[in-house]
């Protein structure tokens, strides 16, 4: 069975997407078979891999409604090794729709259990809330991976967010664990970065990345162009962070 990451923080514009693009575009470039699936109504994730949502006739939203499987909507990216589950515009009712539906917590994991054999890693790009798509990705993983903005407002909430893995694990999902903390968006002449670091470690004992991920302006471009940072300039400070966070989490593989 593949590893399975989802990729969480409620709140937005922390480097969530940013972090599960670049994240599963290096395991790829390791020789990896990497699925991202994006489960933000956004479709940030899909559009920065240079698909246009509005070009997408199924989706992630198709999979959980039922009406769809893992292997009908992936599609091929520009790198090998490299497939999206995409969203789609439709993807913003789920959350309602969903809570009329059986087993409405599991329905991802459900219905991953059909292509978690297929590939090495499957990272889950989670939306900006703590509704019930969260919860699907949070109970689909093994592994959160918790990234966090190197700014005071984005420790708010973030003992709702471990509150909340601590529930679907004593509920719905008692295999799930915090794979860590990543700090995003980090300025070292900042002194709130280092002070932003040092609160995490209250939350997440031990659970801290070393790898630190810059605030660098080629991060924000290469969405835009389609491609991950790896692709867009492989040697900008973004990208060799982006790398270093890799094989940190390649490395827990056999832990």
């Amino acid at each position: 069975m593949g590893r399975i990451i989802a990729v969480v923080n409620q709140k937005g514009g922390v480097g969530k997407t940013t972090t599960a693009i670049n994240l599963a575009s290096f395991i790829a470039s390791c020789g990896k078979f990497v699925l991202l699936v994006d489960l933000d109504p956004q479709g940030n994730a899909t559009s920065g891999l240079g698909f246009e949502l509005q070009k997408i006739s199924r989706g992630v939203y198709e999979v959980l409604l039922g009406t769809a499987a893992f292997r009908d909507i992936v599609l091929d990216t520009a790198i090998e090794g490299y497939r999206l589950a995409p969203s789609t515009i439709a993807l913003a009712g789920a959350s309602v729709e969903l809570v009329s539906l059986p087993e409405r917590e599991s329905r991802l994991a459900y219905a991953l259990k059909e292509v978690d054999h297929v590939y090495d890693y499957i990272i889950i790009d989670s939306p900006p809330s703590l509704d019930l798509l969260t919860v699907n990705g949070l109970v689909a993983s093994r592994e959160v991976l918790i990234p966090v903005q190197a700014e005071y407002y984005a420790l708010e909430g973030l003992g709702q967010l471990v509150n909340t893995i601590r529930l679907v694990q004593e509920n719905l999902n008692p295999h799930l664990e915090v794979l860590g903390a990543v700090l995003t968006m980090y300025d070292r002449r900042n002194r709130l970065s280092h002070e932003v670091l040092q609160e995490m470690y209250k939350y997440f004992p031990n659970k801290i990345f070393r790898s630190v991920i810059p605030r660098v302006i080629r991060l924000a471009e290469a969405p835009s162009h389609g491609v991950p940072i790896s692709h867009y300039d492989r040697h900008s400070k973004g990208a060799r962070a982006y790398e270093k966070l890799t094989r940190e989490i390649l490395a827990t593989e056999s832990a």
